[in-house]
């Protein structure tokens, strides 16, 4: 069933590129940005995963935690975050817990037949864990609509 606005936003408990545990729950108390993203080192993810390191200022004004998420291994995370010069925490649902609560998966991944990969899509949770911003792009080529994002995190200042 997909998340929608105004819903608690589903906790988790993932590994960061760090190999640290990260919980949804913990971040309680600040604005939370989940970029959910299909593939490490490819070339759309590349691209949206940059663009917020670019703008990382305009998210930290708010107050929000970003957290890009896939269904890498935390290795491969820390590779793909320390290549790409990345100021925020990448976090692997290896295990596809997140994306499946989130319902965010694909079936089946065109691009290489794949299973079990993570759409793109964003989510804006604010300080009570309550989703005020929720995108699931209709293809992996989309990208989130930033302005929308930053709008959200605006009113939630």
């Amino acid at each position: 069933m997909p998340v929608t606005t105004g819903q608690s936003a589903p906790d988790f408990a993932l590994y960061d590129n760090s190999k640290q545990k990260v919980t949804l729950s913990e971040q309680r108390g600040k604005n939370v940005v989940l970029l959910f993203f299909p593939l490490a080192f490819t070339s759309v993810c590349t691209a949206e995963l940059c663009h917020v390191r670019d703008n990382i200022s305009v998210y930290n004004n708010t107050d929000a935690a970003v957290f890009g998420i896939s269904v890498d291994s935390p290795q491969t995370l820390h590779k793909f975050r320390e290549e790409q010069h990345l100021n925020f925490a990448l976090l692997s649902d290896f295990n596809r817990e997140a994306s499946t609560a989130y319902d965010v998966l694909y079936d089946s991944f065109s691009a290489m037949d794949l299973h079990g990969v993570s759409k793109r899509a964003a989510f804006v949770i604010d300080r009570e864990g309550l989703i005020r911003y929720a995108e699931v792009c209709a293809s992996a080529g989309d990208q989130p609509d930033y302005q929308a994002i930053q709008d959200t995190l605006a009113k939630l200042k």
